[in-house]
């Protein structure tokens, strides 16, 4: 079989023989994987000029409901896919985390997307920066997408997950996608995507495939492009100094491997939990993909006074480690991804060695189960052991991408410190501890060089998701070794892929640009109470101002007596008028009470509930005499999908400002109501 590319709307087979991808466990070829032939330069036109309109035409909560509907899709069909990841010599387990853990990141960004950006195709972020006295001139920063292509060059380790969790917040930023995945596992990757394309989930254009190599693909890019990398840090070096993206200044994200550490706290006996906690973990993170992970721990770093019994600890627990078929009874590793990569971790493993100690595997021979070695792809779990990590500095340089760790121990914990920044940068390092006051000063001391820590103990390990999960709502990536680059981390990934813009105008011209009112923007009333207006009748910019209230001490006494709010400021003459106030003053929610009283319509109608309240200011006391009054707005509208039988509704936005007799504004808010929609 020759797997194809997916290119400029068609499924397309690369002329030559290519190169040949065998199976993991028994070396039987899978795949001829070849791109030769390709339009590269009508790929990416194809993308920018066909699903790139497309896509930015659907609003974000669209492209949500598509990335949720694909995830669907794709999770009904996994065990297609966890057939395929058999073949890459993975477990069930392991295959578990690529597929599922995939088509669950898509799940989490529709979520997100859905639930935090807005029911449209530009994003205000952040608070308006009031740029003049008056108030007529302001800035604003919005997001919009770019009209261009993201490039996604993969690594073989993940051909579901490092996939998904790119393509989901490129798609939900409307730009579309061309995927490279690594050749050792492009088959799984081709068949995920052979559904994607099949399902019609986005426009024509939004997915395109390489299989194969990306031949003068990065020629054609240009400043609205996006390249993001994962894989050896000196192919992603040299990716990221092409000429042309360079020349056209294309942002190039790179997530590569790194030296990761597992630190074993000072204060940690043999007999705490924690010494337990850590051993499992380790091995865990030495033997789940056979160690082919980006985020697996290379380096343990644990206190000398503990090496000899950590090494005899990680030695028994890898003796009861079943290497073999992924798909025989027990199997609890697989084999490298194939022979060549089994040769690189062999010899990585021989250059260690040279300034460290082999104490356990590193052989040409083990016990296998369901199988035998005839791939040449098995590697045995191994554990080295460096004595010298201030004066030996292989150690912090090679990186075996195998089932391969290697012990080292430290003085204190300064020296700990000192060991991990040794490895320049890394995605990922945990701190095993019970201590709080040994964390925060190894996070202190660490942080800069890692983009995720893990600080493991007691009380969270039950429901950790351990060292080696990057997770969508944190960042995964890291400095220097590691790439620099960031990826996932909520919102963040989704905005990677749009352009941040700073507006500047006046508050009319850009709550027409956003969607969004902002204050001092021109407002319309009519004879209609807002709240019996349906969730499509209400415009942005719509406002009521209410009638008047002027607050009495029974006010105050009322609302102390029914809230069980006695503080001084509100009951004690003289203790209030020492006080920072000067005088006795209204309970600041009674203030806020009295508005809803003011600006509610009793009768039943469009309006469904309360929402929420954010963003609440108290701008200047309110004491008995003053009296208050209350401007409504409609700040801004997000239009819901509709879930069963429920009515179609939308949540509507209130800036809310109460004022004094002066005109002061005295409390500032946001309120948010469920506003039935008109029936579609």
């Amino acid at each position: 079989m020759k797997l194809q590319s997916y290119v400029s709307g068609q499924w397309q087979e690369g002329t030559g023989s290519g190169v040949t991808v065998c199976d993991a466990v028994t070396g039987e070829p899978v795949c001829d994987v070849s791109s030769e032939g390709v339009d590269f330069a009508a790929m990416v036109r194809h993308g920018r000029d066909v699903g790139g309109p497309a896509l930015r035409a659907m609003t974000f909560h669209e492209r949500a409901a598509a990335l949720k509907a694909m995830a669907k899709h794709l999770m009904e069909r996994k065990e297609d896919f966890y057939a395929l990841s058999a073949r890459t010599g993975a477990t069930r387990a392991d295959g578990w985390v690529d597929i599922e853990g995939g088509i669950g990141t898509v799940f989490t960004y529709a979520s997100l997307v859905s639930r935090e950006m807005p029911n449209d195709v530009i994003m205000a972020e952040g608070d308006v920066e009031r740029l003049s006295k008056g108030g007529s001139f302001l800035g604003r920063h919005v997001l919009t997408s770019k009209p261009g292509v993201s490039v996604h060059i993969n690594a073989f380790n993940f051909p579901c997950w490092g996939m998904l969790e790119k393509i989901a917040p490129s798609l939900a930023a409307g730009v579309p996608v061309i995927v490279k995945p690594a050749t050792p596992t492009a088959y799984l990757t081709e068949a995920m995507v052979r559904e994607m394309i099949a399902g019609g989930f986005f426009p024509e254009g939004s997915i395109q495939l390489i299989c194969g190599s990306v031949g003068d693909l990065l020629q054609h890019l240009s400043e609205q492009d996006v390249v993001t990398f994962t894989g050896s840090a000196s192919t992603g070096g040299k990716l990221r100094t092409h000429p042309n993206l360079v020349a056209n200044s294309v942002p190039f994200t790179m997530e590569a491997d790194s030296l990761n550490c597992a630190i074993l706290g000072a204060t940690v006996g043999v007999d705490d939990p924690e010494f337990e906690l850590f051993i499992k973990e380790v091995v865990r993170e030495m033997t789940v993909k056979a160690g082919q992970k980006c985020t697996a721990i290379r380096r343990i770093i644990v206190p000398a006074a503990q090496l000899d019994a950590v090494a005899g600890a990680l030695q028994a627990r890898l003796e009861k480690t079943t290497v073999g078929d992924p798909g025989a009874e027990g199997v609890r590793m697989g084999p490298l991804v194939g022979r060549d990569q089994a040769r690189d971790v062999r010899a990585s493993v021989e250059q260690l060695a040279r300034e460290c100690e082999v104490i356990y595997g590193g052989g040409e021979t083990f016990p296998l189960t369901g199988t035998d070695n005839s791939s040449g792809a098995f590697f045995p779990p191994t554990l080295l052991r460096c004595d010298d990590p201030h004066g030996k500095t292989l150690v912090h340089e090679v990186e075996a991408f195998g089932p391969v760790s290697t012990l080292i121990p430290y003085r204190d914990i300064d020296d700990a410190i000192a060991i991990t920044r040794l490895g320049k940068g890394s995605l990922v390092g945990s701190l095993f501890t019970f201590d709080d006051a040994e964390a925060r000063q190894v996070i202190l001391g660490t942080a800069p060089w890692h983009g995720r820590m893990l600080i493991i103990n007691r009380d969270c390990a039950g429901e950790s998701t351990g060292h080696g999960s990057p997770l969508a709502p944190l960042v995964h990536g890291g400095p220097g070794r590691a790439g620099g680059g960031e990826e996932l981390g909520g919102l963040r990934a989704v905005k990677h892929y749009m352009q941040r813009t700073a507006l500047q105008g006046s508050p009319t011209t850009l709550m027409a640009i956003t969607s969004e009112y902002h204050a001092g923007a021109r407002s319309y009333s009519d004879d209609v109470h807002p709240f019996k207006k349906y969730f499509e009748d209400l415009q942005v910019g719509e406002s009521l101002l209410t009638h008047r209230r002027t607050v009495t001490e029974a006010d105050i006494v009322n609302f102390g007596c029914i809230s069980g709010d006695h503080f001084y400021a509100h009951f004690d003459e003289i203790a209030a008028k020492d006080s920072f106030f000067g005088k006795r003053v209204a309970h600041g929610y009674f203030v806020i009470s009295a508005a809803a009283g003011m600006f509610v319509h009793p009768a039943p109608g469009p309006v469904i509930a309360n929402y929420g309240l954010e963003n609440l200011r108290f701008v200047e006391p309110v004491a008995p005499g003053d009296t208050i009054r209350t401007r409504l707005t409609v700040k801004k509208k997000i239009k819901k999908a509709q879930r069963g039988d429920e009515k179609p509704n939308g949540v509507v936005v209130w800036a809310i400002e109460v004022t004094n007799q002066a005109d002061e504004p005295v409390a500032i808010y946001d309120i948010l109501t469920l506003v039935e929609r008109r029936e579609d």
